[in-house]
């Protein structure tokens, strides 16, 4: 907060048609006037899911102008919620929710895998530029392995990989419960996954990748994952790891090189990985149940110590009071095997508020976004997922805007992220006799900008607003009959640094 205050820039204001711009000191004018504030930092991020349309589209096949109307809905209310960062799903199953070269379109998005939405359009690009909009980040997220999920009967299009190279996509369960995964052991099938991650990075203006936690499959009856044509090649060419070895040793070569490709392409773009909560049994202490460590082959706790991401998203889909599986217990945990400071922010199960099978209370998500903002270590949350917010259940959508996101939110710096240091903005003002006080800004170079903060003063009250890096000016009125003091802007780069504030005091008219 020092640092900022001592980088604070006034500019003074005249009256009638105005136009203003420079850094002009008026210590004078500011006597009166309380410095802005810093925003509260953390991550407000919730998952839109479109795998069997569980968040968005509401069902395959419809139109573009409902799909777009269904988005456009979800993002006023997480805008309303002052939350700051959207995770779309935009790969389930070998499939794209945008035009992709490299694999068909959603069965989920016009309910025939391969189909285009009708008339034409770009969902991924819709989301982009309705999500900066709004002031809030986008993160792409991708199902990394899985090709096609249990329980669903759509048939493949001619383009899916498991028609276009079988060899690198098993069958993987029994009569009841049946998966095809892209086998992970295949070095072209990681290869593959990669290059769809990076089509993305490159094609796309997203603020962050994002990856969930199915990297082998959930064990189906304690049936092996069949993957003896990988690994046997991998003996005759001479490697010696035993199986299991060899399985987390291919998952963490793929988690490796994604960040490393990410980095090298666009620096600030975020790279989050949400694994299973626990990482093995026994870590911590009091902790018991599922490995992902030796069922999933997930060294989950390895990437977190390499620092091979910018934030993780550990699952914690358990109650705070929950003997073996301790939600604040393994917060902790997690927060101390950050060793590379990255950001933690836990993954919560706030569709379980309402689920007859799995009760949770709104007070018991309440409760656990407060412990993910306090706990020393850890920086925000992600709810799972977006239908239970835009339902409201049992009125958490309200609990949530009237008490823990009160406020305006920024996502944690990120002094790790190589992003260029922001000066300034440039601030002009004009008064036009209609449309009140015309606020628009600029910087000689805005490539490394993400987004602005724009504050304004009334009375006493700084009152801020989020937009996106696209915007550049802004429309000042009376709040509640009270006519504003001054404006403030800054900009907001990749690593979500903010550059100095320009601030402007304005005549009272």
């Amino acid at each position: 907060m020092n640092s900022f205050l001592g980088r604070l820039f006034w500019i003074a204001v005249s009256a009638c048609v105005c136009v203003f711009s420079g850094t002009v000191t008026a210590q004078n004018d500011a006597r009166d006037m309380p410095a802005p504030p810093g925003l509260t930092r953390e991550y407000r991020g919730v998952w839109v899911a479109t795998v069997a349309n569980i968040d968005w589209p509401s069902k395959p096949g419809l139109s573009t102008e409902n799909q777009k109307e269904e988005a456009v809905r979800i993002l006023d209310k997480i805008a309303e919620l002052r939350m700051n960062v959207v995770v779309l799903q935009v790969r389930t199953s070998c499939d794209a929710l945008y035009p992709s070269s490299l694999e068909p379109w959603s069965y989920f998005l016009t309910g025939q895998q391969g189909k285009a939405p009708e008339p034409a359009y770009d969902p991924l690009q819709f989301w982009i530029d309705e999500t900066h909009r709004r002031g809030m980040e986008l993160h792409a997220w991708f199902n990394p392995f899985r090709a096609k999920n249990t329980g669903q009967t759509y048939p493949e299009s001619d383009s899916h990989i498991s028609r276009t190279k079988p060899k690198l996509v098993k069958r993987y369960g029994n009569d009841k419960t049946s998966y095809l995964w892209l086998d992970p052991g295949e070095p072209e099938a990681r290869a593959h996954s990669l290059a769809v991650f990076m089509d993305v990075v490159n094609r796309y203006d997203v603020d962050g990748i994002h990856i969930d936690d199915y990297f082998y499959p959930y064990p189906v009856d304690d049936i092996p994952f069949p993957d003896d044509p990988a690994f046997n090649d991998y003996v005759a060419a001479g490697g010696k790891l035993a199986r299991d070895d060899w399985r987390r040793d291919s998952m963490n070569a793929f988690i490796r090189d994604l960040y490393s490709e990410i980095k090298k392409s666009k620096p600030h773009v975020k790279f989050g990985i949400s694994p299973f909560g626990i990482w093995k049994p026994g870590y911590p202490a009091s902790v018991a149940g599922f490995s992902q460590y030796d069922k999933l082959y997930a060294d989950a706790k390895l990437w977190l110590n390499e620092g091979w991401c910018d934030y993780y998203t550990p699952q914690l889909y358990w109650s705070i009071t929950a003997k073996k599986q301790s939600f604040p217990a393994l917060l902790a945990w997690w927060s101390s095997e950050n060793t590379q400071k990255r950001h933690l922010a836990p993954g919560l199960f706030t569709s379980r508020i309402g689920d007859k099978n799995r009760l949770y209370s709104p007070e018991q998500i309440e409760s656990q976004v407060f412990l993910s903002h306090h706990t020393p270590g850890s920086h925000g949350s992600i709810h799972f997922s977006m239908k239970a917010l835009l339902e409201n259940r049992e009125g958490i959508s309200d609990r949530l805007a009237g008490n823990a996101y009160s406020d305006v939110a920024l996502v944690p710096e990120s002094p790790w992220i190589d992003s260029p240091t922001l000066p300034a903005p440039t601030v002009r003002v004009e008064k036009h006799p209609e449309r009140g006080l015309s606020v628009t800004w600029n910087l000689p170079s805005q490539d490394s900008v993400r987004r602005w903060n724009i504050q304004t003063l009334y009375d006493t009250t700084w009152k801020p607003v989020i937009v996106g890096r696209t915007e550049s000016t802004k429309y000042l009125h009376a709040d509640q009959g009270v006519e504003p003091r001054a404006v403030a802007v800054s900009a907001i780069n990749g690593a979500g640094v903010e550059s100095p504030a320009t601030i402007v005091t304005l005549d009272k008219q």
